[in-house]
């Protein structure tokens, strides 16, 4: 079996068709939610929305078409709105396989935060049949718009003790992830912009025995993995596992 080779330096790249499910503030879209460690980029393929962006600043709306690019760091909070009723993005997520081991949380209302299995149990869809995972992650997705509102409200109020007890839930959550993170980040990320030094050593010696051993994949889309993520329908390309991305 001939295996695809990860996507270049230590990325991820994932073909996001966002949700058009209607939400109780009149918008359609996704789960609000946070990366902890990896930067974000959105690339528009299809459609038109936005991508509303929570900060210690208050609230903002990037608007989402084809040919725009928006990335964002790590704490930035951020939810897809669907306007088009057919939105597509690309994304790509920095620190492949970070975002797959759970580098992301959901902004659930804050009693369900506060506790680890009440997140666990709240951010988990249900198995069993393609219908019933819909659901679950519709009921998901509201519960985040939930606890969302409710945080977009404080802060915009100039609460910004709301967004660092958000923020602080947050990491406690994945506190006991954060080795199995690191080691992730070790093999990956670090090893490949490592690799990139070493190209840098090789080439100042004029050697070009790396260059004659390269690779090269075509990524098909309809051969990715398919799944229910927490924005949308993806098709991730996950060639080292498989997970949600965004």
């Amino acid at each position: 079996m001939n295996l695809v080779p990860p996507f270049p330096s230590a990325t991820s790249i994932t073909h996001l068709h966002v949700y058009d499910w209607a939400t109780r503030d009149g918008s359609a879209g996704g789960s609000p939610h946070v990366h902890l460690a990896s930067a974000e980029a959105y690339v528009p393929t299809r459609g038109e929305g936005a991508v509303e962006i929570l900060t210690r600043d208050g609230t903002s709306m990037i608007p989402l078409t084809v040919g725009a690019v928006v990335w964002f760091e790590p704490g930035t909070i951020h939810r897809l709105h669907n306007r088009s009723g057919d939105l597509e993005l690309l994304v790509v997520m920095q620190n492949a396989g970070l975002p797959e081991a759970g580098d992301a949380v959901l902004t659930f209302p804050a009693d369900v935060l506060a506790s680890r299995q009440a997140y666990e149990t709240a951010s988990t869809l249900e198995p069993g049949t393609e219908r019933s995972r819909l659901e679950s992650a519709r009921r998901r997705r509201d519960a985040a718009i939930e606890g969302y509102l409710v945080l977009r409200e404080r802060v915009n109020a100039g609460d910004i003790a709301a967004l660092e007890e958000f923020l602080a839930r947050a990491v406690a959550l994945k506190r006991d992830r954060l080795t199995a993170w690191r080691e992730t980040w070790e093999r990956g990320p670090l090893h490949e912009a490592m690799r990139t030094g070493e190209r840098l050593d090789v080439l100042t010696a004029g050697d070009i025995r790396d260059l004659l051993t390269t690779r090269h994949a075509a990524l098909d889309l309809g051969n990715a993995h398919t799944g229910v993520g927490m924005c949308g329908w993806l098709e991730a390309f996950l060639p080292e596992g498989t997970g949600e991305t965004t």
